[in-house]
């Protein structure tokens, strides 16, 4: 897996993403490292407090990402 050095990393070195799930679920997600950002089956991603979080891309609508001061 690689890190696709996508627009996420020019929001800052930490951004907060409200993940939109196609059965109309939504989770927020605070910490998240964009550099730590990584594409594959799954795309994973590290929060400041040391969490992996893994999403599979077939069950997401949309990613809103707002930066963290």
């Amino acid at each position: 897996m690689q890190n696709l050095k996508s627009t996420v990393n020019e929001q800052g070195e930490c951004v907060t993403q409200i993940i939109h799930f196609v059965n109309g679920i939504k989770r927020t997600y605070h910490g998240i490292l964009p550099k730590s950002i990584k594409q594959g089956q799954f795309t994973k991603m590290k929060c400041k407090d040391g969490t992996m979080i893994m999403i599979n891309d077939n069950n997401v609508l949309c990613i809103e990402i707002f930066k963290e001061e």
